[in-house]
């Protein structure tokens, strides 16, 4: 019964992976400000593969090997939380005010709208460069130059946590793992919007009660 439900939420989301998606929504008269705000998955792996080795070269010789791996750690600890609550309480926060809204369009909403647009289902990098140095030195005045062995589990739970949530959208998925993280995360989109939070650590949502336990 439950294989027969989840080929039929497939059958849903293959449709609406096809010509009937809307054409992208515009976010920004500019022709150059919308440049901006797509991304290929490609050029996100190909910058992210040159600059997570940047950071482990920064951080080289500011800790033990142990205490690197225990900072390392507690960076991707700290990053499937703060992917939950981002999620939940910016991406998806509902006041009555109109410069928030069109904020929470511009950052979340419009993924929503259309779910399946390849270019926007990445951050894109003008976005996550000026948080991901902002975080960086954040880790490094709170605990001095071992900070980028935070920042890089951190960073790195967030490379993780994207390249996941394009495959969801854009890949196969194959796998009982796989399909589990897609299976939560269509339920996000297509069952319940006020659910299944999390994308990486999807077991939070179980935590918080928030996880959609059924296709309703």
């Amino acid at each position: 019964m439950l294989d027969n439900a989840w080929a039929m939420m497939s059958s849903i989301i293959k449709m609406l992976s096809s010509e009937n998606i809307p054409q992208r929504i515009r976010l920004f008269r500019s022709d150059g400000l919308e440049r901006l705000t797509l991304i290929s998955w490609r050029t996100f792996a190909l910058a992210w593969a040159m600059i997570l080795p940047g950071i482990a070269w920064v951080a080289w010789g500011t800790a033990s090997p142990l205490h690197a791996l225990g900072l390392i750690g507690a960076g991707l600890l700290g990053w499937t939380l703060f992917e939950y609550a981002m999620h939940r309480f910016l991406f998806h926060w509902h006041v009555n005010v109109a410069a928030v809204q069109r904020f929470v369009f511009l950052i979340h909403g419009n993924h929503h709208d259309n779910p399946n647009d390849g270019l926007r289902d990445l951050m894109p990098l003008p976005a996550s460069l000026p948080v991901a140095g902002a975080l960086w030195l954040a880790a490094w005045l709170a605990i001095g130059p071992a900070g980028s062995w935070l920042f890089l589990g951190f960073i790195s739970g967030y490379v993780v946590y994207d390249t996941l949530h394009y495959a969801c959208h854009q890949w196969p998925m194959r796998g009982r793992i796989a399909m589990a993280l897609k299976r939560h995360h269509m339920r996000h989109h297509f069952v319940d919007g006020h659910g299944n939070y999390a994308v990486s650590a999807i077991f939070w949502d179980r935590v918080f009660a928030t996880r959609i336990n059924s296709l309703k």
